[in-house]
């Protein structure tokens, strides 16, 4: 089959746990590396929602006169992380164009997050700021360039999680796991031990394999500064980049 008509071809969702489950690793990796920083984290965008509820409610706490009124550093990171997000995902739709399940979109849209971490790892580095914070009031990052970091590293979650969500597995959006945790607590095959059960056996990759990625990235970020593990997790991307060139194709339907 020549290379372009291979391309075209749809993957088999059923043969995509590898490529999801590196997914998942991922969130865990890029979100260990702007909480060890800011407390703000790239994909679980519930938590930043709510933290600029917060900023607004501030507002009137207090008298007239006495009240918070500054937009903290904190509060900017959160919507700088949120709007980031969605722009990536928006540019998911154009997998709705070219077909959600087609190789050559899930090659691309994995190479769009390439991308995407290696122009954070570029900001980092050039901003020259620390990489972990002890203190929710001292955050590492503060200049401009951090905010550009964090915007890709953001928006290249907010690309993966349309990727995993079209696709429509047990992996759920490979970015936030609170559905994958309450669907594997109710699964009906949950005390099936000694049986194979996709829909519990994926849920709990999917668990695992975040939580992996959480312990690496923030292994690495000890040793190293936030612009090298993002050039880390870049090697990674380009690894899962590949590895969707090796899922099986969706099988043709019997006429």
């Amino acid at each position: 089959m020549p290379l372009w008509q291979y391309l075209m071809t749809d993957v088999d969702p059923d043969q995509t746990a590898a490529p999801l489950a590196a997914y998942c690793f991922m969130t865990g990796y890029i979100d260990v590396v702007s909480f060890s920083a800011i407390f703000v984290w790239c994909g679980f965008q519930t938590g930043n929602f709510a933290q600029l509820a917060i900023a607004i409610a501030r507002l009137f706490e207090g008298a007239p006169g006495f009240r918070d009124q500054t937009f903290h550093k904190a509060d900017q990171q959160a919507l700088c992380s949120l709007i980031s997000f969605n722009l990536g995902a928006f540019v998911g739709r154009i997998g709705d164009r070219v077909g959600p399940k087609k190789r050559i979109w899930l090659v691309s849209g994995t190479f769009i997050q390439v991308l995407f971490t290696m122009a954070a790892a570029i900001a980092f580095w050039k901003a020259s700021q620390p990489s972990i914070s002890n203190a929710r009031d001292e955050p590492a990052w503060t200049n401009t360039l951090t905010f550009v970091g964090l915007a890709f590293m953001s928006a290249s979650l907010g690309v993966q999680g349309i990727l995993g969500k079209r696709l429509n597995t047990q992996f759920g959006t490979t970015i936030v796991l609170t559905t994958v945790w309450v669907e594997l607590m109710t699964d009906p095959s949950l005390f099936r031990l000694r049986q194979r059960v996709m829909s519990r056996d994926h849920r709990v990759i999917a668990a695992v394999s975040l939580f992996l990625g959480a312990f690496v990235g923030r292994a690495i970020l000890f040793q190293l500064s936030t612009a090298a593990t993002l050039g880390v997790g870049v090697g990674f991307r380009m690894l899962i980049t590949l590895a969707w060139i090796f899922v099986p194709s969706t099988k043709p339907a019997n006429k």
